[in-house]
This record gives C-alpha cells, sequence and structure tokens, in this order.
C-alpha cells in the first residue's frame, strides 16, 4: 500500500490570487491578495519564503508570525489564519491595502480628506498607546509600510517584526539590517553611552511624527526634513513640534497626544472622529443616546467617505434595527447611505430591512417609509410590491390620522405600475372611491382625484370606462373648491380616453354645470376644458375619418405612455392643494360631502329663491369651512393654478412628532369617524385623534369644531373671490357676476364602491329626489295606521281583567 504526504499548501483554505504582490513592503514580508476557497470572500495573504542564510530573518518573521496570532485589538491587522511550514510561512489578515498605495490613489481619485487623516492617525495613536500602556511593548517600526487601511478606509497597525517587549524581558529591539527603515530611527539611538534620558514611548512617537510629515508631504528623505512641517495643517504642527523634538523627555505618551488632539479646535476633534467613536461604543449606549446619533447623522453623511458609509455605517445602521429596536430613526440615513450601493448590493442588503418595515406597527416608520418610497422603489420587483408590500400599505387608507391617509394615497402614484390586475383595479379603486366619497379631510379628498387621474393610463380597459367619468364627476360636485378643481383637470388629463360619445353626452354636461361655480378658479379651469373637449368634437365632426385615430387609446391597454399629452396641457393645476393640503387640515377640519351644502346656481330674476333646504345633523357631522378662510386660501393659491407637476402635494410632515404618540397602525383604522367627532370638543389625549399639537401654529383645531352658521356676517376687512387678482391674463373693473350667487342643495353621492359597477351616474339627483318621496309616502301611511289604531281603542273603551267578551 501506498502513502503520500499530504501538502500543507494545498489543503490550506485558502488560497493565493495569481497575480503580482502589492509593493510598499520594504521587510521581508510580501503581501499578496488572496480568497477563501470555502465562500471566495476577499483576504490578504503575507508570505514569506524561508531561504538558506537568512536565519536571522526567518526568526524575525516567525517572532512576527507569532505577534500576529497574539494580539487582538481593533486598530491593529486582524489575524485570521496562518500556516507555517519548512519553506515559507502566510499569514491570513482581512483584506487591506498599503497605506503608500491608498493615499497615491486617493490623490489621483482627488485627493484625501483630513476628516480621513485625522481618524486614520487617531487609530494608529490608539493602537500604539495599547502596546506600550497596556501590553508594554514597544512597536519598533511605525513607518508608511506598518500601515494598511481595509475597505472602510479604517487604518491598521502592522508591522510587528521588530517588536520586542518594554520591560527588558528578551533581550533588546532587533537588528533591522534594511536602510530603508532604518532612516525612522531617532537621533538618541545612535548614543552609545546610555546617558541620553528617555521614555519607553519616546522612540515610537518619534516614528510617529515621521509617520505625520510623509502622510502629508509625501516619502521622506532625510531626517533634516523633519524642521520643516510643509502641508502640516495648523491645528496639528504644535503637536506634531512636540514628537519630533531633540529632547525624547518631553514627547507625550501616546494617550495624552491623542488628549491634545482632541481638545476643542484640535485637529482629531471634528464630527468624523466623534461619529466613529460613537460606533465603536454603540452597543453600550443608552437608547436615547442612540436615538439622538441617528437622527443627527445623516445631516453629516454628505462630508463622510463613501467607502466608510458603505463598509462601517450601513452595517451599524442594520445591526441597529435588527437588534436595537432603533425605529424609524434610521430610515433617512439608510437611503442616504443607500445612494452608495450599487443594484446587486441594494437588493441584497437595504430591500430585505424595506420588506420588514412595511410589516411594522410603528406609525412614524410607517410615514418616513411612505415619504421616502421614491428612494427605493426602483429596487423592489412587482412580486414583492404586490405580496408584501401593498397587503400592508393599504391599511393606512383606513387611518384616523390625516397625515396617514395623505401619504397613503401620494404613494400610489410609485407603486401603481407595479401593481397587479386585482389590486390596481379592484382592492385601490375600492380604497379611492371610500375616500373620496367619505373623507372629512377636503384636501384629501382632492389629492385622491389628482392621483386618479395621474395613474389613470395604468387602469385596464373597463375600469378607465366604468371609473373616471363617474370619479371626475363626483369630484366636481365636492363642497372643496380645489377639489372641484382637480375634477376638473382630471377630464382634462385624461381626456384620450374617453369615446366621442362619453365627452358630448357624459363630461360636457358635467363641466358646463361648472362654467357658473362661485370660484373664479372652478370656472376658469372649466371653460378650458370645454374649450378643449369642444376642439376634438369639432375636428372629428369636419372629419370623420379621424375617429378612430382620437380614441385609438379608449379600449387599449394599460400603458404608462397614455394621457402624457393631456397632462402637459393641462397642466395638473391645483397647486392649490401643494400649501392647503396641511395648512387647512392643521386650521380647519373639513366637512365630508354628503354632510356640507355645495353653493347653487342663481333664480332667474322675479322668481323668488326658494329657502335653502337644511342639512340634518347627523352623528358623523365634523364642522365645517368658513367661507371667509377658504375664498382666502383659495386665492393664495390660485395664482400658480397650472404647476401641479412642479411643485409637491400638500405635506403633513409638522405631524411626525405626534405619530409615536398614536395608537398602533392595526387598531388606528378601527376607529369609526362618530367617535372621532363626539369626543373632539374634549382637549384630552384620550383618542387618537386628540393630540395635534404640532398643527396648532395656524390655528387651534379645536377651533374648527363649530356649528354651520349661516347667519354670522364676514368679517370686516373680508374680500369676495371676485376681488381677488387671479392670475388670469388681464383685470376688470367689473364686479364679479357670480359673487352673490345662493347656496344650491346638495347632492348626496352614495359611498359605493368602485368596484361594483355601481358608480352613480348624472341622473344621480332624480333618483334620490324619488326615493325621498317614497320615504315620505310610507312615513304618511304609517301614521295614518297608527291613528285608526288609537281610534278603535278609545271607541271600545278598557276592559277588566277576566271579563268574558260578548258578541
Amino acid at each position: 500500500m501506498w502513502f503520500f504526504a499530504r501538502d500543507p499548501v494545498r489543503d490550506f483554505p485558502f488560497e493565493l490570487i495569481p497575480e503580482p504582490p502589492e509593493g510598499g513592503l520594504p521587510g521581508p514580508w510580501a503581501l499578496h491578495r488572496g480568497r477563501k476557497k470555502a465562500t471566495g470572500s476577499p483576504v490578504s495573504i503575507f508570505v514569506y519564503d524561508v531561504k538558506p542564510g537568512a536565519e536571522e530573518q526567518t526568526q524575525v518573521a516567525k517572532a512576527a508570525f507569532k505577534r500576529f496570532k497574539t494580539l487582538r485589538h481593533p486598530n491593529i491587522l486582524a489575524y485570521i489564519d496562518g500556516l507555517e511550514t519548512e519553506k515559507c510561512l502566510h499569514v491570513v489578515t482581512e483584506a487591506v491595502t498599503p497605506l503608500g498605495i491608498y493615499l497615491k490613489a486617493r490623490v489621483e481619485a482627488g485627493g484625501l480628506k483630513e476628516l480621513e487623516i485625522s481618524w486614520g492617525l487617531h487609530q494608529i495613536v490608539k493602537a500604539l498607546s495599547f502596546l506600550v500602556n497596556d501590553c508594554s511593548l514597544i512597536h519598533n517600526n511605525v513607518c508608511m509600510a506598518a500601515v494598511f487601511v481595509d475597505r472602510a478606509g479604517e487604518w491598521k497597525l502592522g508591522g510587528l517584526d521588530y517588536m520586542y517587549s518594554a520591560q527588558g524581558n528578551g533581550g533588546g529591539p532587533p537588528r533591522k539590517g534594511i536602510p530603508e527603515l532604518e532612516q525612522y530611527d531617532p537621533p538618541e539611538l545612535a548614543d552609545s553611552s546610555g546617558r541620553v534620558v528617555r521614555e519607553k514611548w519616546s522612540a515610537d512617537m518619534w516614528r510617529l511624527g515621521c509617520l505625520i510629515w510623509e502622510v502629508f508631504n509625501g516619502p521622506l528623505p532625510r531626517a533634516a526634513a523633519l524642521r520643516n512641517p510643509g502641508k502640516i495643517p495648523k491645528t496639528l504642527v504644535p503637536h506634531y513640534c512636540e514628537l519630533v523634538g531633540a529632547n525624547p523627555k518631553v514627547r507625550p505618551n501616546p494617550a495624552r497626544f491623542l488628549q491634545n488632539c482632541r481638545a476643542p479646535g484640535g485637529f482629531m476633534s471634528n464630527r468624523f472622529v466623534e461619529t466613529n467613536l460613537f460606533l465603536e461604543e454603540i452597543q453600550i449606549k443608552e437608547p436615547a443616546e442612540k436615538q439622538k446619533f441617528f437622527q443627527e447623522l445623516s445631516k453629516s453623511l454628505d462630508a463622510f467617505p463613501e467607502d466608510f458609509c458603505r463598509h462601517k455605517v450601513l452595517p451599524q445602521l442594520l445591526t441597529a434595527f435588527e437588534f436595537g429596536n432603533a425605529g424609524a430613526v434610521v430610515l433617512t440615513p439608510l437611503f442616504k447611505v443607500g445612494k452608495f450601493l450599487s443594484a446587486e448590493e441594494y437588493q441584497q442588503k437595504i430591500i430585505p430591512v424595506v420588506v420588514k418595515m412595511f410589516s411594522s406597527t410603528d406609525r412614524a416608520m410607517r410615514i418616513r417609509l411612505l415619504q421616502q418610497m421614491e428612494q427605493f422603489i426602483q429596487y423592489l420587483d412587482e412580486p414583492t410590491v404586490n405580496t408584501q408590500i401593498f397587503p400592508h400599505v393599504v391599511h393606512g387608507f383606513l387611518d384616523t390620522n390625516p397625515a396617514i391617509r395623505e401619504q397613503t394615497v401620494k404613494s400610489m402614484l410609485l407603486l401603481a405600475p407595479k401593481l397587479n390586475e386585482a389590486n390596481l383595479n379592484v382592492e385601490l379603486m375600492k380604497h379611492f372611491a371610500r375616500l373620496q366619497a367619505k373623507d372629512e379631510q377636503g384636501p384629501i379628498r382632492c389629492n385622491t382625484t389628482v392621483c386618479l387621474g395621474k395613474i389613470g393610463s395604468y387602469l385596464s380597459a373597463s375600469t378607465r370606462h366604468r371609473v373616471l367619468t363617474s370619479a371626475f364627476s363626483r369630484a366636481t360636485r365636492d363642497p372643496f373648491a380645489p377639489s372641484r378643481v382637480a375634477g376638473v383637470l382630471g377630464f382634462a388629463a385624461t381626456h384620450n380616453l374617453y369615446s366621442m360619445n362619453d365627452c358630448a353626452q357624459k363630461i360636457l354636461p358635467v363641466l358646463c354645470g361648472l362654467t357658473v361655480d362661485p370660484e373664479k378658479s372652478v370656472r376658469d379651469q372649466a371653460f378650458k376644458a370645454i374649450r378643449s373637449f369642444l376642439s376634438k368634437l369639432e375636428s372629428v365632426s369636419e372629419d370623420p375619418t379621424q375617429l378612430e385615430e382620437v380614441e385609438k387609446d379608449v379600449h387599449a391597454a394599460s400603458s404608462p405612455g397614455m394621457g402624457g399629452a393631456a397632462a402637459s396641457w393641462a397642466g395638473w393645476a391645483v397647486t392649490g392643494v401643494s400649501s392647503l393640503t396641511s395648512k387647512l387640515i392643521r386650521s380647519h377640519p373639513t366637512t365630508a360631502p354628503t354632510e356640507t351644502n355645495i353653493p347653487q346656481r342663481p333664480t332667474p330674476e322675479g322668481v323668488p329663491a326658494p329657502a335653502p333646504t337644511p342639512v340634518p345633523a347627523t352623528p358623523t357631522t365634523s364642522g365645517h369651512w368658513e367661507t371667509q378662510e377658504e375664498d382666502k386660501d383659495t386665492a393664495e393659491d390660485s395664482s400658480t393654478a397650472d404647476r401641479w407637476d412642479d411643485e409637491d402635494w400638500g405635506s403633513l410632515e409638522e405631524a411626525e412628532s405626534v405619530l409615536a404618540q398614536q395608537d398602533d397602525w392595526s387598531t388606528g383604522g378601527q376607529v369609526s369617524r362618530a367617535s372621532q367627532v363626539s369626543n373632539s370638543d374634549h382637549k384630552s389625549s384620550k383618542s387618537p385623534e386628540s393630540d395635534w399639537s404640532s398643527w396648532e401654529a395656524e390655528g387651534s383645531w379645536e377651533q374648527g369644531w363649530q356649528e354651520p352658521s349661516s347667519q354670522e356676517p364676514p368679517p370686516d376687512g373680508t374680500r369676495l373671490a371676485s376681488e381677488y387678482n387671479w392670475g388670469g391674463p388681464e383685470s376688470s373693473d367689473k364686479g364679479d357676476p357670480f359673487a352673490t350667487l345662493s347656496a344650491r342643495p346638495s347632492t348626496q353621492p352614495r359611498p359605493d364602491s368602485w368596484g361594483e359597477d355601481n358608480w352613480e351616474g348624472l341622473e344621480t339627483d332624480s333618483r334620490q329626489v324619488k326615493a325621498e318621496l317614497a320615504r315620505k309616502k310610507r312615513e304618511e301611511r304609517r301614521r295614518e295606521m297608527e291613528a285608526k289604531r288609537a281610534e278603535r281603542k278609545v271607541a271600545k273603551g278598557p276592559m277588566k281583567l277576566g271579563a268574558r267578551k260578548l258578541d
């Protein structure tokens, strides 16, 4: 039987990458790039080849091998594995680059920032302090060749070949025999008399001064060049001069040198060093300290090196979320760091965390995710959106907090292109129908209409035919003026999705009714839309062959390109929503569209105006919009009425500070609107809707809850809507003929679901009148029957107990 000797190099779990070794190491070691055979993870491998007649160098290399295995410190090169044979020594460490090569590459890429150098020197000095003060070891080889940089930009101290004990155990310092290394020796070593008084750290601190000079000025030509600081920063020069002083006794201890440089105004007193020091001790920090740190971190990330953000900050953010219960504060810096990642890295590191965050019940985290969705939506695939994100996002439509509902509506613009048929055309339409019909906040109803117009091109042909006309018609009857404008602009932006019959028979009658709207901004947009639809009808009438071309998108499948031209000329013009959303909600709560009267068309002259039909008070009445305030806000915003795409929608970011105090997401949507309103007069914090402290800058929340009063005169100085300059092409001194219009009866649209094919059409008013007449007839019939029963009972008289009824 044959036995073969095993090759230890072949069985070693790490292998060298076949390429020339990296330069910059004047010592006996050669640095190679390598990788782990099992995983392919990168490492660095220091190789020493044993040569005959070099026993002294071999002993130095073996001593360094031993030091690498026994010394563990965050700022010393991390040992992973090693191999010792008769022919070679292999030391495997974390993947690093020699400092000289790293600095040269950074200079070619635009230069190294002082922030990075300050933290790098901080790490080297801290490693020297550990060796001298804690281990009583003298490094004896501090120079550019002994410093390495990892992928995060962290500086690591290596070059442990010539280390010796400060206590004299094992003899004096080993002889180097390499001129490139001996030039860093301090001048007192040349004095063999032994009369020079020095500290154990004096020689290493001299070499540290040489390292500082080389970092800022390049390779050191001779020791005399140390007298000229050159490009060393002024804040570091005084401390540098202490290091290279001729008297070794006055050279500071590494710990005191760090303390001096960290003093206020010192070279190492900056945000970058403070951030790194906090990250090193983050595991033992208090939760409040972590929260404050992550809140301030995003402001500083722009000034930090990219490699540092990717390889040091990002892992700490992910760990803080997974195990530190950091919550929503990690989102902003997390997405900021995510910009430095490739698409593959983003999918591996960020997306799993984002998906997990969406399932959280923390409201603050949810609203932050919705606000910053634009930063990560491109990395989400459709199956993930439909199965893991959308089912959690839709809970926001039912939340009691208006800020959550508003941000949820806005997020649909980004999610709609990735939603499947069921989620987009059925589930989402149900929620939009409920918000547009029932939501008590006017700006949210308006934003729902805006969003529907912008995602209309993604809907299927059957859904577009069933939903769009009815939805925008309902919006034109909303008591909130910007909602009516949104309805008109919705028609305009989706004009290519309607047949000519629908344009003539359904859309134009609705738009014509708005030409006498009390708000001039509504009338202007209505006339503009009418002219556009009429021009289309006229062109088809003149040339019927154009019909097929004009209606090509009506029955086409959903396409994100549809409606682009319409959106450009329509302008998406309700910028009123931009500033109104947050301002109006925190100033005055709006009523639901089914509870507020819409101003009515004027009655003909000579005919007495009918008394306005009173709206019965219901438990869900939530107050009313004061006419003066609405006119004022509309006047302020209508001047920018043609720039929806240029400005963001309204936002409720002011409410973020109170989101953490709200009840959980899972229970917030179950609170009824009736209970919300019935408790609104109390200023306690019992209900989730009662804490609006951050929204009181422009008006108290409770002051908006007041009973409608049509008899209250407007305050002095109040101007009618017609008196404002609405940004039209020319101004007129004539009075507005629509300024004195009376209120028309409220039409109460049924809150039907959009997904049930029962959108109310234009004949809703007549059906409601018939239903009301039938109800009154039933009530009269019931009263007649009760009266007849009472008459029969009185005629018979009382009967005694046990009396026998006679025929």
